[in-house]
């Protein structure tokens, strides 16, 4: 059995654990509640068919690429974070295919919104957001993990580490490039749960350590996959603190310091998980823009997972779209990549370029044209 479909049974069991947990014990957290923004429905408008949406057309940029751009962490054990760069370029000709390795950057708009994630998304997202005039850092080796560990938490730091390298130490050939002031940041699945964390939420440590109490007294007994999946971290909590260091785990609350930076402007994560380190006062905490991208029928992570994230997050500006009938793996779909890259330009040049007449093309106007999207979180029937 491959590792990824492993996780992927494990975290369906995890779905239906949560389904016994809440049934059993109404203090559980992970309840399937609407947003109080955005009405939940059961019922979209249909008028268009499904299909390619505007934004999903490649923008007026070329694209150019970087690979293999490494720095290290001294502060957490000389951790190596490689990133790979793609950014608008200069097209030699006509022919030129695309992205271009090590082409001459563009300039002519300069300096460029920065917009960060895994590479894994990056080659799959990163030509078209880069083509409507942005550069996309991507982490090298950003990828899913056996359990929710340290890992898990070394994945948004080195994001904040790599921003604050790349403001610091302009690339050759890429000065000028970056404007680091105005970053998003994005990512799906594992990676929608590092957006999620640089979105201003905090890990509230008795939540966790709370939940996971309450999961090994569970009458009948959980797996023990589950406990090593999911709560591996609360037989080792200090460790695993001291770990992190006391800049972020320690505050007057009780609450971790948030794993962010506030050049990050605005975050779009899409089927994240981690609502358990979370909780409702770690999500109220978030105050970056949000637009977060949901499947209506995600047996990998439950959708009211999704819907309890988004509703407790305490971003004044934020938006959820749900993507009706798809799975978690709608992520190779390219029908599908083609729409949340339609998206992610719409809310990008919105929120960090400041393209107002872009906020139409994740509005609540624009989403009831179609018959498989639905503004906010939707109910199954």
């Amino acid at each position: 059995m491959s590792r990824y479909k492993s996780i992927a049974i494990r975290i369906v069991a995890f779905g239906l654990i949560i389904l016994c947990i809440t049934a059993c014990n109404p203090t559980q957290p992970i309840t399937p509640e609407v947003a109080d923004n955005q009405n939940s429905t059961t019922d979209p408008v249909t008028s268009i068919e499904p299909g390619k949406l505007p934004l999903s057309e490649p923008g007026p940029y070329a694209v150019g690429i970087r690979r293999n751009i490494n720095f290290v962490d001294a502060s957490r054990n000389d951790r190596e974070v490689s990133l790979t760069i793609w950014y608008p370029a200069v097209k030699p000709d006509e022919t030129a295919s695309e992205p271009i390795s090590d082409a001459q950057a563009d300039t002519s708009a300069a300096p460029y919104p920065v917009i960060m994630s895994s590479s894994k998304l990056g080659f799959i997202f990163a030509n078209q957001l880069v083509s409507y005039g942005f550069v996309y850092v991507g982490i090298n080796r950003i990828d899913t993990y056996e359990k929710f560990d340290q890992g898990a938490f070394d994945q948004p730091l080195d994001i904040v580490f790599a921003l604050n390298q790349l403001a610091e130490t302009p690339l050759e050939g890429l000065e000028g490039m970056l404007n680091t002031e105005m970053v998003g940041t994005t990512g799906y699945s594992f990676d929608g749960t590092n957006s999620v964390f640089l979105s201003g939420a905090r890990v509230d440590p008795q939540y966790y350590l709370s939940y996971c109490e309450k999961a090994t007294s569970l009458e009948p007994p959980l797996e023990e996959w589950y406990f090593n999946y999911y709560c591996d971290l609360s037989t080792k909590w200090g460790e695993f603190s001291d770990y992190i260091g006391s800049g972020i785990t320690t505050s007057a609350d009780g609450l971790w310091q948030p794993i962010t930076d506030k050049r990050i402007k605005a975050v779009m994560p899409m089927a994240p998980d981690g609502a358990w380190f979370l909780g409702e006062k770690g999500l109220a905490a978030a105050d970056r823009a949000v637009l977060m991208i949901q499947a209506s029928k995600d047996s990998l992570y439950q959708p009211a997972e999704g819907e309890f994230i988004f509703k407790h997050l305490g971003s004044v500006d934020k938006t959820m779209i749900t993507f009706v009938g798809q799975q978690h793996m709608m992520i190779y779909d390219q029908i599908q990549i083609d729409r949340m890259a339609h998206f992610a330009v719409a809310f990008f040049s919105h929120q960090l370029q400041g393209k107002e007449d872009m906020a139409y093309y994740y509005s609540q106007e624009f989403i009831k044209q179609y018959d498989d999207l639905a503004f906010g979180f939707y109910a199954e029937k």
